[in-house]
C-alpha cells in the first residue's frame, strides 16, 4: 500500500476531525485514524533518534536523546490508554 501524499493526509485528518465533532463515526474509522496519526508522530521521533544514534557511533548524547524519545512515546501510549504511569522520580 502506498503512503498518502501530504494533501491526502490533510484531507483525511480534516474529515476525521469533522466526523468526530459531528459524532458521525459509526465504524470508528475517524477515531482510529486520529489515534494512529497521533501515535505515529511519537514513533517517527523514536525512529529518527535511533537512526541518529546508530549513525553517530552510538554517542552518549544521541543515546540520551533516543531514551527521551522512547519515554515520550511511552507516555503518549499511557495517556491515550487512560493509564497512570509512575516514573519513580527518574525524569
Amino acid at each position: 500500500m502506498s503512503k498518502p501524499s501530504q494533501l491526502q493526509l490533510d484531507i483525511a485528518l480534516k474529515t476525521a476531525i469533522e466526523m468526530k465533532e459531528q459524532d458521525n463515526d459509526p465504524d470508528f474509522l475517524a477515531k482510529t485514524l486520529l489515534n494512529h496519526h497521533y501515535r505515529l508522530g511519537y514513533l517517527e521521533e523514536v525512529l529518527l533518534a535511533a537512526d541518529r544514534y546508530m549513525n553517530h557511533g552510538m554517542a552518549e548524547h544521541e543515546s540520551m536523546h533516543l531514551l527521551l524519545c522512547i519515554e515520550k512515546a511511552k507516555e503518549a501510549e499511557y495517556k491515550i490508554a487512560g493509564e497512570e504511569h509512575d516514573d519513580f522520580g527518574l525524569e
